[in-house]
C-alpha cells in the first residue's frame, strides 16, 4: 500500500483525505499544514473513524514527515473568494509554493506530484520548474473535475447516466477553458443524433448555456459556502487511484504540452492516459478550427501568466 502526503489542510486538503480514507487506497496519510493546530483536528477527526474503514494511517506531519511519498497532493494556498478568479491567485500562491516545492522534491525523489491549488495550470508549471521533476510526474488536477460536471449536467439534461457520455472539457481549469462540441458522444452516439433520437431540444444556443453552466459550477458554490470541497476531493481521488493502481485510464489532467497544436512550454488539460508513471502518453485530438482557436486562446493566456512570474 501508498504512502500519500497532502499538502494543506483546507477544506479541498481534509475533504480528500476523507475521501481517500473512504476508498481504503492508502496505507499512510500525511496531512501539513502550516496551520498545526487545524490540522491536528483534522487528523484526529480521521483517526476516530478510521476503524470503520480499511487499515489507514493519518497523521500530522512537518515537511520532513512527507519523506518518501508515493504520491504528494498539493493543495495549500490562499483559496479563491466570491468575486475572484483563478487567476487573481497567481501572485499569492506562487510565493507560497517557493516556500516548500523544492523541500518536499528533496525529500521524495521519486513522488508524482498532484498539483491542485489554482491557477492550477501556472501553479503545475511552476512545481514542475520548481521540481525538477520529469513532465510525467508533475500533474495538475486541470479540468477532471469540469470533465465531472459536463457529464453530471448533460445526464440530467437527457435524464440519462452521466457515465454514458463520451466528452471532456479542454484547455485552461478556468475562464478560458472550453468544450469541444464536435467530438462530444454519448453511447457513441453524437450528441445532437442522440437528441434527436429522445426529441430533446440541442441548438448552439444550448450548447453555449450549457458550458457556462460548466465554467461557473465552482463560482456558483463558492458564492453559496465559501469553497469547494467534495466534488474536488473526488476528482483528486479518481486521479491518485488510476496512478496506484495502473488503470491506464485516460483523465483530462494538465500536462506540459510542447510541440501539440501549436501549444509549447504550457499546461493545458488534454485527454492523458495516467498510469503507475503518472502521465504515460498524451493524445492527440481533432478539433475544428473554431475550437482549435478556443485552444490557443486559452494556452495564450496561460503564457502570459507564466511569463509574467519568470520575469519576477
Amino acid at each position: 500500500m501508498s504512502k500519500i502526503s497532502i499538502i494543506g489542510a483546507g477544506s479541498i486538503g481534509a475533504t480528500t483525505a476523507f475521501a481517500l480514507m473512504q476508498k481504503g487506497v492508502a496505507r499512510e496519510i500525511v496531512l501539513n499544514d502550516i496551520n498545526q493546530e487545524k490540522a491536528l483536528g483534522e487528523v484526529l477527526d480521521l483517526m476516530q473513524g478510521s476503524s470503520l474503514c480499511k487499515p489507514c494511517n493519518v497523521s500530522l506531519g512537518s515537511l520532513e514527515d512527507t519523506a518518501n511519498s508515493d504520491i504528494i497532493i498539493i493543495t495549500a494556498g490562499v483559496g479563491q473568494k466570491p468575486g475572484e478568479t483563478r487567476l487573481d491567485l497567481i501572485d499569492k500562491n506562487y510565493n507560497i509554493f517557493k516556500s516548500f516545492i523544492p523541500t518536499i522534491s528533496k525529500l521524495s525523489p521519486n513522488a508524482i506530484l498532484i498539483v491542485v491549488s489554482n491557477p492550477v495550470d501556472v501553479l503545475t508549471y511552476m512545481t514542475y520548474k520548481l521540481s525538477s521533476f520529469p513532465i510525467n510526474r508533475v500533474i495538475g488536477s486541470g479540468t477532471v473535475l469540469d470533465t465531472a460536471r459536463l457529464r453530471s449536467l448533460l445526464g440530467k439534461y437527457f435524464e440519462i447516466d452521466g457515465r454514458n457520455v463520451q466528452g471532456h472539457v479542454l484547455g485552461e481549469h478556468g475562464d478560458s477553458e472550453f468544450i469541444p462540441w464536435s467530438t462530444l458522444s454519448i453511447g457513441n452516439i453524437p450528441v445532437k443524433d442522440f437528441a434527436k433520437q429522445y426529441n430533446i431540444e440541442w441548438d448552439k444556443e444550448i450548447e453555449n448555456v450549457l458550458a457556462q453552466d460548466v465554467k461557473n459550477s465552482a463560482y456558483e458554490v463558492i458564492n453559496r459556502k465559501g469553497a469547494t470541497a467534495f466534488a474536488v476531493a473526488v476528482a483528486i481521488v479518481r486521479i491518485v487511484e488510476a496512478i496506484l493502481r495502473d488503470e491506464k485510464t485516460i483523465l483530462t489532467v494538465s500536462t506540459l504540452l510542447n510541440d501539440y497544436l501549436g501549444v509549447n512550454d504550457t499546461y493545458l488539460s488534454v485527454p492523458s492516459i495516467i498510469g503507475k508513471n503518472g502521465i504515460e502518453k498524451v493524445l492527440d485530438i481533432n478539433l475544428t478550427d473554431e475550437e482549435h482557436e478556443k485552444f490557443l486562446s486559452s494556452a495564450k493566456l496561460m503564457r502570459e501568466y507564466i511569463e509574467r512570474i519568470n520575469n519576477k
